[in-house]
C-alpha cells in the first residue's frame, strides 16, 4: 500500500470544502440572512501561494455566500464552485476541464457531502475534527481542526515534498 507522502509527488491540484475545512464550521447568521464565517490567514496564505506556484486550487462547497466568493477571489482562487448539493459532477467537470486524473488531486473535506470526492481523489485528507466516516477513508488526517491551519498543513507538505515551498536562500533583501 502506498502511503500518503508518496502520493503527494503526483499532486497538481487541490480541492477544498469550505465550511468545516477553511472555517471551524461556525456560521453567524444576521437578521438580514447575511452569513459570516471566520477563516485562517495561514490557510489563505498557503492557498494563494500554491496558486502563484502554478497549482490548481478549487473550492467545491454546498454553501453559497458572497463572503465565500469574495474570500476565494482575494486569494486568487478562480475555481470557486458554491451551492453544490452534489459535488461529484462539479469535481468531474473540474478534472475534465484541466486534463487531470484523480491521482493528481488532493482533496480535503470534513463531512458526508465530501465522501464521494474523497473516495476518488489521489490523496484524501481531512481536518482533525472531521466526521468519523470521513476519517475512515482519509489517507491523511491533519492534526489541526477545520479553520485552524489544516489547509496550510496539506498544501505545505505537498509543496515541500515537490520542492516548491519557500526557500530562504532565494529571498533577496
Amino acid at each position: 500500500m502506498i502511503n500518503y507522502k508518496e502520493r503527494l509527488s503526483s499532486i497538481r491540484a487541490f480541492v477544498f470544502d469550505f465550511d468545516g475545512v477553511m472555517t471551524n464550521g461556525d456560521v453567524w447568521v444576521y437578521a438580514d440572512r447575511q452569513t459570516v464565517r471566520c477563516g485562517n490567514i495561514k490557510d489563505g496564505f498557503a492557498m494563494q501561494y500554491a496558486v502563484k506556484k502554478g497549482y490548481l486550487v478549487a473550492l467545491i462547497s454546498g454553501a453559497t455566500s458572497a463572503s465565500i466568493d469574495n474570500r476565494m477571489a482575494m486569494l486568487g482562487v478562480s475555481h470557486c464552485y458554491t451551492g453544490c448539493a452534489d459535488k461529484l459532477p462539479v469535481y468531474e467537470r473540474f478534472l475534465q476541464e484541466h486534463g487531470l486524473a484523480d491521482s493528481q488531486v488532493l482533496c480535503m473535506g470534513d463531512d458526508l457531502p465530501d465522501y464521494p470526492l474523497l473516495r476518488r481523489a489521489g490523496v484524501a485528507t481531512c481536518p482533525a475534527d472531521a466526521a468519523t466516516e470521513i476519517k475512515a477513508i482519509a489517507h491523511y488526517i491533519s492534526p489541526l481542526p477545520g479553520g485552524r491551519g489544516c489547509v496550510r498543513d496539506v498544501i505545505e507538505q505537498t509543496l515541500r515534498l515537490q520542492g516548491a515551498w519557500f526557500h530562504p536562500e532565494a529571498v533577496v533583501w
